[in-house]
């Protein structure tokens, strides 16, 4: 169990002797900040406090891997294990939780343009909070802009959806953080993601199905309201996966 953690913020010399996962706890409490797995806490985090975070996590790894009984002192397998997952959690498949979000232009829409637009698929790689095994698949978004959208560059797309999913979470929610950075972002007449993924939960362990896939999408705006513009972007999705 977590150790309970009173509200009244220490001051920094306090902090300063506590490990820096009860550092950053300590901040996000006193700013009255929630701090689930899917929620992104870089704000909260000074520099060099992340090679701390993993220092801690691997020393926690490791007393999972004991607990497994596995010997990583003969075993050349698994000698390093506990610092390579904390390496993979923090730097990798959970990193967008403890980095801001990457630096994205955005371009004033001069041209007026008020069609269609379509981006994908974009690969995408999550964990589910549930048991963290990984989530593979494939965001397609759909964007109906307006004159006063702002444009952004195709690859920014693919890194705003790597930050979003670099986090362990559910895709439900994954897909509705990732609509609601872009409409804050775009500002367009109307929004569309669609996302397809894999499961591991569901191949790995439990029900081992190794054909099922999750689909969800959402949709804002105009594609909420005009059910024909709803169906062109579906249709146009349905030909790119036909090909």
């Amino acid at each position: 169990m977590s150790r309970s953690i009173p509200k009244i913020l220490p001051n920094e010399d306090d902090l300063a002797r506590l490990p820096a996962s009860e550092r950053i706890r300590y901040r996000l409490i006193g700013a009255d900040c929630r701090y689930h797995a899917n929620d992104n806490i870089s704000a909260h985090v000074r520099p060099g406090e992340l090679e701390e975070l993993k220092a801690e996590v691997t020393a926690k790894m490791q007393e999972v891997l004991s607990s497994l009984v596995i010997d990583t002192e003969s075993d050349h397998n698994t000698n390093e294990t506990a610092r390579r997952v904390a390496k993979m959690f923090i730097d990798e498949v959970f990193r967008g939780r403890y980095v801001p979000i990457p630096a994205v232009t955005e371009f004033p829409n001069f041209s007026r343009l008020n069609e269609l637009m379509i981006v994908g698929p974009v690969k995408v790689r999550s964990a589910c909070s549930h048991h963290l095994c990984p989530i593979l698949g494939k965001v397609w978004i759909g964007i109906l802009p307006n004159e006063h959208s702002n444009l952004i560059g195709l690859s920014k797309y693919a890194r705003i959806c790597d930050w979003i999913m670099s986090r362990p979470q559910i895709q439900e929610e994954a897909v509705t953080m990732l609509a609601d950075e872009l409409q804050d972002r775009v500002k367009p007449d109307g929004l569309a993601i669609v996302m397809e993924a894999d499961h591991f939960c569901m191949h790995w362990r439990g029900v081992k199905d190794d054909e099922s896939m999750m689909t969800n999408s959402v949709m804002r705006g105009a594609f909420l309201k005009d059910s024909t513009l709803r169906r062109e972007f579906l249709s146009l999705l349905s030909k790119k996966n036909a090909n």
